[in-house]
């Protein structure tokens, strides 16, 4: 088994790609690394480095491990932060995986609420496409999802968040479609898309379109809306996004909504079975209780 020790030691080698610097970081001697890292690499049975005269270059499978260490140093901190909950104060942590949505502003005035009274916890947020949060989420390394549903799996429950998001066009001001209120969908075939990973992998279903994705014209994809704004601005395509997420103040683009309206909504999603910290359960609770009072309204 590897000592958590050894995976701190190879995380600075790996970050550094230098040896030498690497031991500085961790006040070690430079001789007594490079043996520890020489032993690790014994011990797994696979080469983690390519060392050159200056500089090292992580090899597929110290690529790997780099990945792997960093989710189990973080898992046990999450862990370690549980235990040393007091009876009298909660503190620790609480982690959330999300999308890109602005039902993150209910779930942020939540946790003020929340914050106040236990000023000891502290909130962190990976965000990420649906992919990404639900591996995070089956590593044990968020506590909880927020993602637009529909995404169903015998693994785990979900919490509607009596919100929902509603997609629109995102598309330079200077266009002839920017002088429109709102776009049909029906115009959505003939136009140059920019598209999420998620819907262009086919894990986001494009049924409401009532066409065959593939007639669609899709010339560039997103992960995370931001980049693909320039994308829009220098007249590449027009991108299909949530509306509020682009601030298009003092920049050359425009959000129209699409009618008939396409919007999905939200979920709070949890692995089932799972121990939560002291700290995610009682916030989880919190959450669950907003939702409760939401839906009765």
């Amino acid at each position: 088994m590897i000592e958590t020790r050894l995976l701190q030691y190879f995380l600075a080698v790996a970050r550094e790609l230098n040896i030498t610097r690497a031991a500085e970081s961790l006040y070690i001697a430079q001789p007594t690394l490079s043996k520890q890292m020489m032993e690790l690499e014994e011990q797994l049975g696979k080469q983690l480095f390519i060392r050159g005269k200056r500089k090292l270059t992580l090899t597929e499978e110290g690529s790997f491990l780099r990945s792997r260490a960093q989710e189990i140093l973080e898992l046990m901190d999450n862990t370690e932060a549980a235990f040393h909950t007091e009876e009298t104060m909660l503190s620790g942590h609480v982690t959330i995986g999300c999308g890109e949505t602005v039902a993150m502003d209910r779930i942020a005035g939540l946790f003020a609420d929340f914050h106040s009274r236990y000023p000891d916890v502290q909130l962190h947020t990976h965000s990420g496409d649906a992919d990404i949060v639900l591996d995070r989420l089956d590593k044990g390394l968020v506590d909880m999802g927020l993602l637009l549903g529909p995404i169903r799996q015998e693994k785990y429950d979900y919490l509607n968040f009596h919100q929902k998001d509603v997609y629109g066009l995102l598309m330079p001001s200077d266009c002839e479609l920017a002088g429109q209120e709102a776009v049909n969908i029906d115009q959505l075939k003939s136009l140059p898309m920019i598209m999420s990973e998620q819907t262009f992998s086919g894990h986001q279903e494009l049924e409401w379109f009532g066409s065959d994705y593939s007639v669609m014209n899709v010339v560039a994809t997103y992960n995370l809306i931001y980049n693909a704004t320039f994308l829009v601005e220098h007249g590449i395509g027009y991108a299909l996004c949530l509306d509020r997420l682009v601030n298009t103040h003092g920049r050359n683009l425009t959000f129209r909504p699409i009618v008939p309206e396409l919007s999905v909504d939200l979920y709070i999603v949890t692995k089932k079975y799972q121990t939560l910290s002291p700290a995610a359960k009682r916030f989880l609770e919190v959450v669950q209780a907003a939702v409760r009072t939401a839906g009765k309204e």
